[in-house]
C-alpha cells in the first residue's frame, strides 16, 4: 500500500485577490518606560494576495505608509515621524514580501521579509484564517485574516531612546481580500 501526500493549499481559489482597505488595519504595540504599552495604527496600508495552485506559488505583499502613524496623540505622532525615530522623509514606507507560507485549516505561518529604509530583515507572522464568506449585497467572496508578529527596532536602525521605548514592536494585521471574479465557462 502506498501513501500519497499532497501539499497543503490555501482554502482559497487561485487568482489575484483584491485588497479591501475599508475592512483592513495594521496596528502595533510598543512598551513605554518598560511599564506600559503604547498602541497605535498606521492608517494607510496597501496589500496584494496572489493565490497560486500551491503554497509555493502564492505571494503576499504589503506596503505601509509610515507617515500615517496614529497613536491618538498628534504631538507624539509628529515626534515619531521625525528624523530621530522613523525619519519618514528618508524611510517613507515599510514593506513586506512573503517568502513561505505553511499551515492548514485556520492556523497558518507566514514568513517573509520586512524592509524599512534600506534594511531588510526576516519576520514570521502567526496567521489565523477567519474564513471565506459570500457577501449578500454584491455576491462577492471575502476572505479574512489576522496576522501577528514582532520586529526589533534596533534591527532597522531605529534605536532611539533605549529604555524609554521597548525594543520589540508587536504588529497585528487584520485584513480582508476579495476573490477574483469567477470565470464564466
Amino acid at each position: 500500500m502506498t501513501s500519497q501526500t499532497t501539499a497543503p493549499v490555501l482554502p482559497l481559489p487561485a487568482g489575484t485577490w483584491a485588497f479591501d482597505p475599508f475592512h483592513s488595519a495594521v496596528g502595533f504595540t510598543i512598551r513605554h518606560l518598560g511599564i506600559a504599552k503604547v498602541r497605535g495604527r498606521f492608517n494607510r496600508l496597501e496589500a496584494s494576495l496572489v493565490v497560486g495552485e500551491t503554497l509555493a506559488d502564492t505571494e503576499i505583499t504589503a506596503t505601509v505608509a509610515l507617515d500615517s502613524i496614529d497613536t491618538g496623540n498628534a504631538d507624539r505622532d509628529a515626534h515619531v515621524r521625525a528624523s530621530d525615530l522613523l525619519d519618514v522623509a528618508e524611510r517613507p514606507t515599510m514593506t513586506f514580501r512573503s517568502t513561505r507560507i505553511e499551515g492548514a485549516g485556520e492556523d497558518w505561518t507566514l514568513v517573509g521579509d520586512v524592509t524599512i529604509g534600506d534594511v531588510t530583515r526576516p519576520i514570521t507572522f502567526a496567521v489565523e484564517f477567519g474564513g471565506l464568506v459570500d457577501v449578500p449585497m454584491d455576491g462577492s467572496k471575502h476572505a479574512g485574516f489576522e496576522a501577528t508578529g514582532e520586529l526589533r527596532r534596533s534591527d532597522y536602525g531605529l534605536d532611539f531612546a533605549p529604555g524609554l521605548l521597548g525594543e520589540v514592536v508587536k504588529i497585528v494585521l487584520d485584513v480582508q481580500f476579495v476573490a477574483p471574479p469567477a470565470e464564466d465557462g
